[in-house]
């Protein structure tokens, strides 16, 4: 396998694990602040950088030069490579976590636990730094601890929580178990795949099993749900886990269930009157389009739907950060009636409206090519797919606006101390504004690199049963001729098609 010029990956990894050590040590908070903001900066750099030496080596996948996790576990293969998939995903995930800690308000930081932070940063870039099946359930159950230990050190109801996590590592055990057992069969039993399509659902807080994340955004510190959901971990247990063994009924069951989380969250966000809700089921409906398009099956469709989950992650990790911004200003925020915030702080409602027409996939923006192909692929083998995802971008929009006028218009907001912003989240605000419209300008790379990945997962599959779903597709008065010509220019029909829409 190649190799990075430089361990970045692991020091990503080590960097955050190592500090929460010293960070927990600290008995000022100011000082765990500047610490963790110091260390998830260097996280952030290692991500950046280990990016940039993958693109330049040009190659499918590679590891690190130091192979330390691999020799302290005793294997004969690396655990944590980078790939075509995880290449983008580990610098926007480390971004979050940077943003978030530089953008802790003095009135914040000792609600905030920067050391329990840190681990997860470490937990969360291992599991997306890793593809094997047993190592992703180990790192997946182990990341949903320190949200709980938040709760319980703040004396928060935990029971929620716990039940749905439970019964998620359950399941992820459960359907593992099955499908070593089974070994490489071509179509795994229903107790192999049902427990990993379950897990997948709670983890990606899909209808009717996504009370838990009301109840997290509900009882735990902003930073703490926005950092443990907006990454989008769910998806990735699907792609590792679920895509790679999934028949059609398998990856259709899935995809409803989404499309159903999809149209209900983005009706649900529009009555909501706290912003903490209306946020959590905004970010249900636009992380379920990922979901919608993994059961495609096909490079356009695909290629979207891994857009969709680098624009969501980016333009809702933003929209939450304006909003938690806002609640530390001015406490609970209400939608039941108008704040008239914008004269205090008028960037902050900028990055509001900046963020909010990304997350709908505005022209221009960074999720409108993702949604464009998301929607061209589904159309063209479901059609139903295509309404309902129009259906809930549209509701999706209507939510944004709404909430944008009851925040920041409507009457004047007296305040006897100021709420204009910092000098740190002034920063954050143009860097966020800077990568959405970047990225909407010029998507051609983005889309070229999730086309690569798309491709790649795709040939992760056995052959047949990719041709079972495109027998299903055919009628069957269809001659063979027809067919294999099908097969034969789907790759090359389905490229074109993607980067036509990039141009």
């Amino acid at each position: 396998m190649t190799e990075l010029h430089f361990p970045f990956l692991e020091l990503a990894i080590l960097i955050p694990l190592l500090g929460a050590i010293v960070v927990g040590k600290l008995s000022d908070p100011h000082a765990a602040r500047r610490w963790s903001l110091v260390l998830t900066g260097l996280t952030f750099a290692c991500a950046v950088a280990g990016w940039q030496d993958f693109a330049y080596l040009h190659a499918s996948e590679a590891d690190d030069k130091w192979h330390l996790m691999s020799r302290l576990l005793g294997l004969d293969h690396e655990v944590f490579i980078i790939d075509q998939l995880s290449a983008p995903l580990l610098p926007l995930s480390a971004l979050l976590f940077f943003l978030t800690t530089a953008t802790t308000l003095k009135t914040k930081i000792r609600r905030f636990s920067f050391s329990w932070t840190l681990v997860s940063e470490a937990i969360l870039l291992a599991t997306l730094s890793c593809r094997e099946p047993r190592m992703v359930i180990a790192l997946l159950i182990l990341g949903t601890l320190p949200p709980y230990w938040e709760l319980k050190a703040r004396g928060k109801p935990t029971r929620v929580y716990v039940l749905h996590m439970t019964l998620f590592a359950v399941a992820l055990c459960v359907g593992q178990f099955f499908v070593e057992r089974e070994g490489s069969v071509h179509v795994h039993s229903l107790w192999a795949v049902v427990p990993l399509i379950v897990a997948v659902l709670i983890r990606s807080g899909a209808v009717p099993l996504h009370c838990w994340m009301t109840d997290l955004f509900e009882h735990a510190t902003f930073g703490t749900a926005l950092l443990f959901t907006t990454p989008i971990v769910g998806a990735y247990a699907a792609v590792r886990l679920v895509l790679p063994i999934g028949s059609e009924w398998v990856l259709r069951s899935i995809a409803t269930l989404s499309l159903v989380t999809a149209v209900y969250a983005a009706g649900m966000s529009l009555v909501q009157r706290d912003v903490r809700r209306f946020f959590c089921y905004s970010f249900l409906s636009h992380s379920s389009l990922v979901l919608v398009g993994l059961e495609l099956v096909n490079p356009s469709g695909l290629t979207g739907a891994l857009c969709v989950w680098l624009s969501v992650t980016l333009s809702l990790g933003g929209f939450g950060l304006t909003l938690r911004a806002l609640e530390s200003r001015r406490g609970t925020l209400s939608l039941g009636e108008f704040q008239g915030l914008y004269e205090h702080t008028p960037a902050l409602a900028v990055c509001f409206f900046l963020t909010g027409l990304a997350s709908v996939g505005f022209p221009g923006t960074l999720g409108f090519i993702g949604s464009e192909l998301l929607i061209d692929g589904a159309v063209g083998i479901y059609p139903y797919i295509g309404v309902a995802v129009v259906i809930a971008a549209a509701l999706n929009g209507i939510a944004f606006v709404k909430a944008y006028f009851l925040l920041f218009t409507g009457k004047r907001h007296t305040s006897t101390v100021s709420l204009a912003i910092g000098l740190r989240e002034r920063l954050a605000v143009l860097s966020l504004a800077a990568l959405i419209f970047v990225g909407g300008m010029i998507p051609q790379y983005g889309v070229s690199s999730r086309y690569k990945a798309a491709v790649e997962l795709l040939n992760q599959r056995p052959r047949e049963l990719d041709d079972e779903i495109d027998d299903d597709q055919w009628d069957d008065d269809d001659d063979d001729d027809h067919k294999k010509k099908h097969d034969h220019d789907d790759d090359k029909h389905e490229q074109g098609k993607a980067v036509a829409v990039a141009e």
